[in-house]
Order: C-alpha cells, then sequence, then structure tokens
C-alpha cells in the first residue's frame, strides 16, 4: 500500500483545519493545525501533549473548516498559519 499524502489509507477519513486560542497574560495567542480527529486533539492541546508551543496552556477552539483529503487540509493549513490578518479577524471575534 502507498503511503504518504492522500494515501489509501487516508481517502476515507475527514480532515479538519482548526484555530484555537487562549489568554496570556494581555495577550490573546492563537495555534493553527489540521487532524483528522478534532476531539482528541484539542484534548491533547489542553493535556499538554499537543504541539510544544500549546503546553501548558488551556486552550478553546474557535474555528475549524472540514476537508476531503489531507493534502488539501495541510495546504489550507498552511494558508491560515500565514494569514495573520484573518487570524485576527477570527482571534478578535471569538475572543474571550
Amino acid at each position: 500500500m502507498k503511503e504518504g499524502f492522500d494515501s489509501p489509507r487516508d481517502r476515507h477519513s475527514m480532515y479538519f483545519v482548526y484555530l484555537i486560542i487562549t489568554k496570556s497574560k494581555k495577550k490573546t495567542l492563537s495555534y493553527v493545525g489540521y487532524t483528522n480527529d478534532l476531539k482528541n486533539r484539542l484534548i491533547k492541546h489542553n493535556s499538554s501533549k499537543g504541539a510544544k508551543f500549546t503546553r501548558g496552556r488551556r486552550w478553546k477552539l474557535v474555528y475549524f473548516k472540514k476537508y476531503d483529503s489531507k493534502r488539501k487540509a495541510m495546504t489550507e493549513e498552511y494558508k491560515l498559519k500565514k494569514n495573520y490578518k484573518l487570524r485576527k479577524i477570527i482571534k478578535e471575534r471569538y475572543s474571550f
């Protein structure tokens, strides 16, 4: 079986691009990621088992979008990570 992006193993899954936020002193921090299990991924972030940047903080899911392929989700995750204006709009809309 071929492995890698959009391998047959991945074709039956849905993927999500998500944005989570947390308050740190006077700033609202955000993190963008992708996953095929949104609920479990948020649990990992909040239990300090997610990405190193997210450890030790309490995160709130404020945005997600569903994709049919891992490749598309990764592409859109990259775009959202680099689009600071859109991230700021989302953060302001859903800030604590």
